[in-house]
């Protein structure tokens, strides 16, 4: 009761504010954009929000609270004052309603389900035109056109596939179903639909972390070859830092050298690059263990 009351106040008041002329409607719009005047924001959105309210009772068919359709279509209202060029030979009420109604269209397709039906442009005109689309054709002629020829029509009007279509139809007419459902399978009897969702991949943050330390002991570790001679880093490139590591003997035929030879310059290498790793980062110790 007190809702209706509130909203019924709020209707009344949006109506009994005056209509701006056209050059006050301007003169307001000057004095927000440049010198950021809150008394003349607060007249041209008061004199504006029977346009909201006229504009969510358009939505009202979607289920969800007229004040919270009022709400987001005035936070609309305010991001078009804010990108309105007085200058322009446009009303602000006809700017507006672009921003308006795209509010309270984000509002719908994030509250409407709890499955999203899609935000791209052609699910949106899906979302808000289909019923209407369906409604007039049903209507149309003597005998009610075929589920495949409505999809055909529907998707010609709206230029949009008719598998489209035909899924778009499936969420708007299906109900909504629980995650915590229970869903038989062969492995448990008792199992929901959530037990299926868990996903046992690495998190996106822990993803990138890694990489980016991937990156930072690769720069780490191509700093520290720079110690080393060429036959050193072509030893240790060789042995340490292939996928199949060469082994003493091929190195020692390579490089005319026996391969103890081999295995003494690689131990050199590998404690100059101790040293190298440890002094340029002390964090860096831990890759001791080449």
């Amino acid at each position: 009761m007190g809702m209706q009351l509130a909203r019924r106040s709020m209707v009344k008041a949006a109506m009994a504010a005056p209509y701006l002329e056209r050059e006050e409607e301007h003169d307001l719009a000057v004095l927000w954009k440049e010198k950021q005047d809150q008394d003349a924001l607060h007249k041209i959105t008061t004199a504006h929000m029977r346009l909201v309210i006229s504009m969510a009772s358009k939505f009202r068919n979607f289920g969800l609270p007229m004040n919270d359709l009022v709400q987001e279509g005035h936070v609309g209202l305010l991001e078009a004052a804010a990108r309105f060029e007085p200058e322009r030979d446009v009303r602000f009420s006809t700017y507006a309603t672009w921003w308006i109604r795209a509010s309270m269209q984000d509002y719908i397709l994030r509250n409407w389900s709890i499955v999203r039906g899609g935000t791209s442009s052609a699910q949106k005109a899906l979302f808000f035109n289909l019923r209407r689309l369906r409604a007039r054709l049903a209507q149309a002629g003597s005998s009610a056109p075929s589920q495949a020829d409505m999809y055909r029509q529907i998707s010609e009007a709206l230029g949009v596939a008719e598998k489209d279509v035909a899924l778009m139809d499936a969420r708007l007419s299906g109900p909504d179903t629980s995650l915590s459902a229970p869903v038989a399978t062969e492995e448990a009897s008792s199992a929901s639909r959530m037990d299926f969702l868990v996903d046992e991949r690495p998190l996106q943050d822990e993803v990138v972390e890694e990489l980016i330390d991937d990156k930072r002991r690769s720069d780490w570790l191509h700093n520290a070859m720079d110690v080393l001679n060429d036959r050193e880093r072509r030893i240790i490139m060789r042995r340490r830092l292939t996928e199949d590591g060469a082994t003493l003997e091929s190195l020692g035929v390579e490089l005319g050298i026996s391969k103890e030879r081999v295995r003494q310059i690689e131990n050199r290498a590998l404690e100059k690059l101790r040293g190298a790793l440890i002094t340029n980062d002390p964090d860096m110790a831990a890759m001791a263990a080449i």
